[in-house]
C-alpha cells in the first residue's frame, strides 16, 4: 500500500465534476478520483479548517467516533471496478479493529477531520499504471497544471 495525502481539489475539465487529487508522500504518484459536490465541499472545509455553524455529516461521524471512544486508524482505497473506487474505514473500538465499507470521498473527508492516514492499495496503483492511455498533449498538460496550481478550496463556494 502507498500512503497518500490530499494534494488538490479541482474540476474535471471534461465533465465539470469535482475531483480530489491524491498524491503519495514521495510526490511521485497522483490519483484523481471524481467525487460529488457535497463531498468536495466537505473536503474543502476540512482542508481550510473553516468553522461551520452546525456539524456536517463528516463532523457528526467524527463526533460519534469520539463519543464511542473509537479511533479512525486509517482509510484504505482498496479496489476499483468500472471506474468506481471502493474504500474502507479501519476503526479501532474496544481494542478491536473493524473495517467499514465507505465511499472514498467520505473516507477522505473523515480522515482529514480525524487526522488519519489515507492509503491506496498496490492493486489500484498497478491498474492505473498499466491502463492504456492515449498520448498527452504537452500544451494541454501545462494548461491543466496551471489550473490545478491556481485552484483554491474556496473556489468550490462559488
Amino acid at each position: 500500500m502507498r500512503q497518500m495525502k490530499v494534494d488538490k481539489l479541482g474540476i474535471d475539465l471534461l465533465t465539470h465534476d469535482p475531483v480530489v487529487i491524491l498524491k503519495d508522500i514521495d510526490g511521485s504518484h497522483y490519483l484523481p478520483i471524481l467525487i460529488g459536490p457535497f463531498e468536495a465541499t466537505a473536503i474543502a472545509l476540512a482542508l481550510e479548517g473553516a468553522p461551520v455553524p452546525r456539524p456536517l455529516s463528516h463532523d457528526l461521524m467524527r463526533s460519534i467516533l469520539d463519543t464511542l471512544d473509537a479511533t479512525l486508524e486509517q482509510v484504505i482505497i482498496h479496489d476499483i471496478h468500472d471506474s468506481t473506487f471502493f474504500a474502507k474505514l479501519v476503526v479501532r473500538s474496544n481494542g478491536n479493529l473493524q473495517e467499514i465499507d465507505a465511499r472514498p470521498s467520505d473516507g477522505i473527508a473523515l480522515a482529514l477531520r480525524a487526522q488519519a492516514p489515507i492509503y491506496v492499495s498496490d492493486k489500484i496503483q498497478l491498474e492505473e499504471a498499466t491502463a492504456e492511455k492515449k498520448p498527452v498533449d504537452e500544451a494541454d498538460m501545462e494548461k491543466f497544471k496551471r489550473f490545478l496550481n491556481e485552484l483554491k478550496p474556496s473556489d468550490f463556494n462559488r
